[in-house]
């Protein structure tokens, strides 16, 4: 017998634009750019703490425990298609559309049913080629989160939902080529929220990045100034810099992000024990725990 249950989780649903029509000019290329597209998806999603849920002909549905991860993969997912792309003939491009909502679902064995997925696949229905569409539940969450703009597109009619749903377009790239979604037609629209335009963050992880390597440096000079015949400020250049690769794990996507945690902890470690080495290599056993706990976490990723 298969176990139903109930949980809040945030549901990604994409699916392709004009698949139909791309299948029809050339079924073979199209597949092949379909499972190219589809495994730098997945590959994004699991990056991002997701788990892709099942894909059917075109589409795909995914859920995040965080709203913002969600998010985030979604950008990086129509960053990396719009590269794979630009490479392809205009009448070609495998433009993916995509909707996002946070919703309570219900689970039945490994897939998801309910209101919470309906609205999903509305959303990314609504959304233009290349495009983002979330549901107000997921604005709410991410709007100061993440480094990208937003439009509010009034509400969303939905199948067996009485009232409609809020909806806002994320704005990522350059949008000046794309066809905006239709509007709607539903309850009068509230008072538009103003775009939201935030700092990026990589440009604060530069600066931080500048920040500890002038506090490096400082502390280096004063150490070679004083010297005394010790090179005490190897320590806290040392914990400078696990403090500035943990910077830049936080916005990675190249790697699982816990992975790679762990993986700075081992360098760490390893780097204390040659800092004070006394003839052992006694690192050698904490580091061979963390790579075991490592190990076991690539194994059962979903």
């Amino acid at each position: 017998m298969s176990e139903t249950r109930r949980k809040l989780t945030t549901i990604f649903c994409a699916d392709v634009q004009d698949y139909t029509r791309l299948m029809g000019a050339d079924e073979e290329g199209t597949l092949a750019a379909l499972k190219r597209c589809r495994e730098a998806m997945g590959r994004l999603i699991e990056s991002h703490g997701g788990r892709v849920v099942n894909t059917w002909g075109d589409g795909l549905i995914a859920d995040f425990p965080s709203v913002v991860d969600a998010v985030r993969a979604a950008v990086d997912t129509q960053n990396e298609l719009a590269g794979f792309n630009a490479r392809r003939p205009e009448d070609g491009r495998m433009l993916f559309r995509i909707g996002i909502n946070l919703g309570d679902v219900i689970v039945e064995d490994d897939d998801i049913y309910g209101d919470g997925v309906n609205i999903a696949a509305r959303l990314q229905a609504s959304a233009s080629a290349g495009g983002i569409v979330i549901s107000s539940t997921v604005y709410d969450q991410v709007r100061n989160k993440v480094a990208v703009g937003f439009e509010f597109l009034g509400p969303l009619m939905v199948k067996n939902v009485d009232e409609g749903v809020p909806s806002y377009a994320v704005k990522i790239g350059d949008a000046k080529d794309e066809t905006p979604p239709p509007r709607r037609p539903g309850p009068p629209r509230p008072q538009p929220a103003a775009q939201i335009t935030e700092a990026s963050p990589v440009t604060g992880r530069r600066r931080l990045f500048a920040v500890l390597g002038v506090i490096a440096a400082v502390l280096i000079g004063i150490n070679l100034l004083s010297w005394q015949g010790v090179f005490w400020a190897r320590f806290p250049v040392l914990a400078l810099a696990v403090v500035a690769a943990f910077a830049w794990n936080r916005n990675q996507t190249l790697f699982n992000r816990k992975i790679t945690s762990l993986a700075i902890v081992a360098l760490g470690i390893a780097g204390i024990n040659l800092f004070t080495w006394t003839g052992q290599f006694w690192a050698v056993w904490p580091i061979l725990g963390i790579a075991a706990v490592m190990g076991l976490r690539w194994s059962m990723r979903r």
